[in-house]
């Protein structure tokens, strides 16, 4: 299984409105029998996303659509150590990171799956976490 990222997904859905394939859609049809999961706090990036949108009806649908295709990631017992771990070694390095981004950074790290994402510069701190970028 590959976990993607918030920036990936968002990715995917302008390129299916565009209806043009871009890198994110090249990408997921050179992996048609990877496993796509989503963690649950990537999935709330993308609801927030929605809301917050011109026509949130309408983007609520589209997120729902791409969800559905998804495997959704919950956190399990485990996720407060790795974050807890992770936090501590950023912020002895000196390195700021969102609470997001490293929610869904440990959900990888701790299921041991790659994260496929356009942000590097927020994810290759991470120590632990395998990137995949497109």
């Amino acid at each position: 299984m590959i976990h993607v990222d918030t920036s990936f997904l968002v990715d995917l859905m302008r390129e299916a409105a565009r209806r043009q394939d871009g890198p994110a859609t090249r990408l997921l049809e050179s992996r048609p029998d990877e496993v796509i999961g989503a963690s649950v706090f990537v999935l709330c990036e993308l609801a927030a996303g929605a809301e917050l949108a011109r026509d949130p009806a309408s983007e609520r649908e589209r997120v729902a659509r791409l969800s559905s295709s998804l495997e959704t990631v919950m956190p399990d017992d485990r996720l407060p150590a790795t974050y807890g771990r992770l936090l501590a070694t950023l912020q002895r390095a000196g390195v700021k990171i969102g609470t997001m981004d490293l929610l869904i950074a440990a959900t990888a790290v701790e299921a041991g799956a790659p994260l496929l994402t356009r942000n590097l510069k927020d994810f290759e701190r991470i120590p632990e976490l395998q990137i995949l970028s497109y």
